[in-house]
């Protein structure tokens, strides 16, 4: 797992979001258990308090559940439903940077090219 400790994006957003991509993209089957908190704070020389919001986290938005004593499981996931809530939050975002857009003055264009020179980033 990579972490940017400059991006912008606090670290235990980062874990979350790159915990969901595996199990949104089957790397990470239901059934399986997340890493311990522990173990994983350790091998990424982070705070057990960071990597414990991070599954908080995950938690709350349905992908795993805690087992006492056990840890965090991963839930099975409904992925039509799971898209379309993927697919609300792309368009609540998008309609946030098309009015950001439109206060800052740039034309449809100039916000199509930002998009794709940033899709290319990623």
């Amino acid at each position: 797992m990579k972490l940017l400790q400059n991006s912008g994006v606090p670290i235990y957003q980062q874990i979350a979001a790159a915990f969901r991509e595996e199990i949104l993209t089957k790397k990470r089957k239901s059934g399986e258990y997340l890493p311990s908190i522990r173990g994983l704070a350790k091998e990424l020389k982070i705070s057990v308090i960071t990597t414990m919001k991070a599954y908080e986290m995950l938690e709350e938005e349905g992908f795993v559940t805690a087992v006492q004593g056990k840890g965090f499981i991963i839930n099975t996931q409904d992925s039509s439903l799971l898209q379309e809530q993927y697919k609300r939050k792309i368009e609540e975002n998008i309609t946030m940077a098309i009015k950001s857009a439109k206060v800052l003055g740039l034309n449809k264009q100039e916000l199509t090219d930002m998009f794709e020179l940033l899709w290319k980033m990623q």
